[in-house]
Parts: structure tokens; C-alpha cells; sequence
């Protein structure tokens, strides 16, 4: 195990500070090529970002909180994601590769160790699920969190990678693969379906079940195909096509703005984070003729646009500054605004108001824009110099969670966030989750350097190819 002063010790910084010199150029018909290199403005963005997980990580656990400054529970997802930005912060020369190996293998012994159950207290997860919190030092369930599939997935899916980045043949690195698959393959997934075809979102010991399912186009892709890759408790045929069959309802824009749409940008971002879509098509998306990153890509564009249209009227909105997904917000809270009374809120997805899971209250979050790097670098990298320049927003651990320049209303206490008549709200915390996919994405524009790990996953392919997944890299 390590300890926090020998951790903060042992990483280094070696990037130049920010410096302008992106513009904005029009809509691209069709993507550019990923580039192989970033500006040096956009490296120090992912040097701060990481330095929030090498800051705030219990080494002893591996657990990373949700929130910060504000005291939290952990986050099993971005614990998840964790396990691969140790490895990238090795490849940059951030942390050196002993580190990055204590601190993964601290991880996987704490959820291999962790106790199961279904006791209201005492316990950190069940067959083989997790809670979605846990508590920071004793790694148990924090206050009432359910048992998350989608969580649970990001979790599992950082341990996959960790089983195929490290490739070494020591003791230690040899553990690493054993006790990651076997964490994986310990979810029951068939018990989370609940006799029906789709997955349960969410359980809790007092009430069992909660009565939401994963359908549509989210976040929650990716644990529909790790339940259908499982090497132990796999779903049976049919989950892939109860996920798609709400699709129907979901097609936004024609031509080639047509996609499937859900309104936080998050939704299009968090399993792309770990597999790559360029180039395989499931049945859907070979009657659509395009990938899901492509699909991303435009959902991209149309947040941009919708930003950009404004129809709310809010302030600040722009073709640099964009970006509407989960965040944090100024609190709920309803208050005269251009003639109108607006409504506010705290935590909320966000989005176009003409998609599926909508809010708009004027709140951008960076990691809206930053987490979509690899599918539209020529609009990301100008918004991320412009988001540098948003009073406030820029910090030691890279982009606090949000800001609303319209919420100027400095008579409201906002327990969220700072509010200045002259630039409204900004938040408080940074909130891991949304720091994650910063990182994880920047590597994968760099280098594919998470995809091509996962492309090789036993499970990872398993699940694609019963989901009918067929070309590019999967021949």
C-alpha cells in the first residue's frame, strides 16, 4: 500500500501553460481524422484533471470521491475509470508505473475483499453488484445508495481494461488480471434482469427493485453488453433488442444531422469512453448506415447548435461555449428572468429541450464539450480555450463542475456554488464524473489508448457479438 505524501511525491508535471490559438471553423460534413498531438493548452487541462484523482484518492482502497471540495461518499464509476487513468497517467510521465500498479491493485483487493449481502448496512454491494457510493474509508454503503448496473458496468469496465494493460509477468501483475476477471464475472447479471428482458437500473435492500429499466439510447449501453459478455451469469438473447426497441422514438434531425438522440451530452460519452464503435454496427445502425460514433458525433453538433440557437435566451450560450449534460446547477430555485419567471435547478441532466431527458436552466458543464473530444476535436479544442476564460471556472483540479452566467442573483444562497452579480453562478465542487471522461477521452483521441486495450477483451467481444455487432475491428 501507499501513502498519500509518498504518492504526492513520486508524480511530476512536465506541461506548458495555457496559450491560445484554436478557431472555430463551419460544420464539417463528415468527421476529420483524429490528430495525433494536442495543444499545449489542452495538455495542461488533463495534467489538473488527473491531479484531482492523484489528490483525492484513499490509497489505501482505491476509492475516489464523488465530489470535492464537499465531503462525499466514493463513486464506484469513476473508481472505475480510475484503473485506466492510472495506466495513462504512466504513459505520460505523471506517476511512475510501481504507483500506478499499488494503487490498482489496492482497488481490486478492496472490491474482491468487500462484503456482500443484502443487509441494509454493512455491506458493500450483492451478487456481485456494487453500491454506487460507498464510504470513503471503510469502502461500505454510504447512507442509502442502490445497487447500480450502470455503476456497477463503469466499474467493471475499468478492471477490464487493467486486465489488458497489465500484461506483466510478476506476482503483482498477474494478480491484477486474476482478481479482475473474477470481480467481473461475479455479477449476476440475470438476477439484475428480474424476469424481464431488460436490465434493472437499480436495487436497494429495503425495497428491492426500483422500477426503472435500461431502454433507449444512454449511458447504460455498456452494461447491457458487458451482461450480454458475461463468462458466468450472461443474459439471455433478446436483452440488445429490448435496450433498441424504444429507438423508434428517439431519431432527431434528417439527413445528416439524423441521430439517435438523448439530451445530456453524458449519454452519448460514458460507454464510448471504453469501447470503440468506429467502424461495427449493430443491426439498428446498419439500416442507418452510420456507427454509434458517428451517432455521437452529431449529438455533438446539435448540443453545439442548440447553444448556439438559444431559445431560452440565456447568457453566454455560443458556438465556444457550449455544452449541456449531467451537473451540477445553482440549486432549485425560481426567479424572474428577461419577463419570465425561469426555474432552476441543482443536480439535473441538461440538455436540448426537444430530447429525451431535458433540462435547460442556462447551466454549461466543461466535461459537456471536453468529453466529446474524439468525436469533434475541431469545435472541442476552441470551447475548451474559451471555457479556460470563463471567470472562476479554472482551477488547480482543471474545470469546476459548471457555470451559469444568467443565474445573477446574489440575494439566492446557493449551497452549490458561488453567485457575483458581474458572471452569476459558478460551482463549487468538481465532480469526478465528469472529470473522468476528460481524461479517458484525451487518451483515446491521442491514441486510442483505452479502446485498443478493450478491443481485445474476451468479454468486451463476447458481448458485441451477441448484441449483432458485426465489422471494423471485430473480424
Amino acid at each position: 500500500m501507499v501513502d498519500r505524501r509518498a504518492f504526492l511525491a513520486r508524480s511530476s508535471l512536465g506541461m506548458a501553460g495555457l496559450m491560445a490559438g484554436c478557431t472555430d471553423p463551419a460544420v464539417p460534413i463528415t468527421p476529420k481524422a483524429p490528430v495525433a498531438t494536442l495543444p499545449d493548452f489542452y495538455e495542461q487541462i488533463e495534467y489538473r484533471t488527473f491531479r484531482y484523482f492523484r489528490d483525492t484518492v484513499n490509497p489505501l482502497n482505491g476509492l475516489i470521491p464523488a465530489r470535492w471540495p464537499d465531503a462525499s461518499g466514493a463513486s464506484i464509476a469513476p473508481t472505475g475509470a480510475a484503473l485506466a487513468i492510472w495506466p495513462i497517467a504512466v504513459a505520460r510521465g505523471w506517476i511512475k508505473r510501481d504507483l500506478a500498479r499499488e494503487l490498482t491493485l489496492a482497488a481490486l483487493r478492496f472490491f474482491d475483499a468487500a462484503p456482500q449481502g443484502d443487509a441494509v448496512a454493512g455491506t458493500a454491494g450483492h451478487r456481485g453488484f456494487f453500491y454506487s457510493a460507498l464510504d470513503m474509508r471503510t469502502g461500505l454503503r454510504y447512507r442509502q445508495a442502490a445497487l447500480s448496473s450502470v455503476d456497477t458496468a463503469m466499474l467493471h469496465m475499468g478492471m477490464l481494461f487493467a486486465a489488458g494493460w497489465w500484461t506483466g509477468d510478476t506476482e503483482q501483475e498477474q494478480e491484477i488480471r486474476r482478481l479482475s476477471g473474477d470481480i467481473v464475472d461475479r455479477a449476476e447479471w440475470l438476477w439484475f434482469q428480474n424476469g424481464a428482458a431488460n436490465l434493472a437500473l437499480r436495487w436497494r435492500p429495503e425495497d428491492g427493485f426500483g422500477a426503472d429499466r435500461l431502454s433507449g439510447y444512454n449511458e447504460g449501453m455498456v452494461a447491457v453488453l458487458l451482461a450480454l459478455g458475461s463468462g458466468r451469469h450472461a443474459v439471455e438473447d433478446g436483452a440488445w433488442e429490448a435496450w433498441c426497441a424504444s429507438y423508434p422514438l428517439l431519431w432527431r434531425g434528417d439527413g445528416e444531422t439524423r441521430h439517435l438522440a438523448y439530451a445530456p451530452l453524458m449519454g452519448h460519452q460514458r460507454s464510448h469512453m471504453w469501447i470503440d464503435f468506429r467502424g461495427i454496427r449493430d443491426v439498428v445502425m446498419r439500416g442507418a448506415n452510420f456507427d454509434y460514433f458517428e451517432n455521437s458525433r452529431r449529438a455533438t453538433y446539435a448540443n453545439r447548435a442548440y447553444c448556439i440557437a438559444n431559445p431560452r435566451r440565456w447568457e453566454s450560450y455560443s458556438a465556444e461555449l457550449w455544452g449541456l449534460t449531467a451537473c451540477d446547477g445553482p440549486g432549485d430555485h425560481e426567479h424572474a428572468y428577461k419577463g419570465e419567471t425561469r426555474r432552476f435547478f441543482g443536480y439535473a441532466a441538461r440538455g436540448p429541450l426537444d430530447q429525451p431527458g431535458e433540462h435547460d436552466d442556462g447551466t454549461i458543464a466543461p466535461a459537456a464539450a471536453l468529453a466529446s473530444l474524439p468525436f469533434a476535436p475541431e469545435i472541442v479544442l476552441p470551447t475548451a480555450r474559451a471555457l479556460s476564460a470563463v471567470p472562476g471556472q479554472y482551477r488547480e483540479y482543471g474545470f469546476l463542475d459548471a457555470f451559469n452566467a444568467s443565474f445573477r442573483f446574489p440575494e439566492i444562497a446557493s449551497s452549490t456554488g458561488n453567485v457575483s452579480v458581474e458572471h452569476g453562478w459558478v460551482a463549487r465542487n468538481y465532480l469526478a464524473m465528469n472529470q473522468a471522461p476528460i481524461i479517458l477521452q484525451a487518451a483515446n483521441h491521442r491514441s486510442d489508448f483505452v479502446w485498443k486495450v478493450l478491443r481485445d477483451s474476451p468479454i468486451v467481444r463476447r458481448g458485441l457479438s451477441r448484441a449483432g455487432f458485426t465489422g471494423g475491428w471485430l473480424k
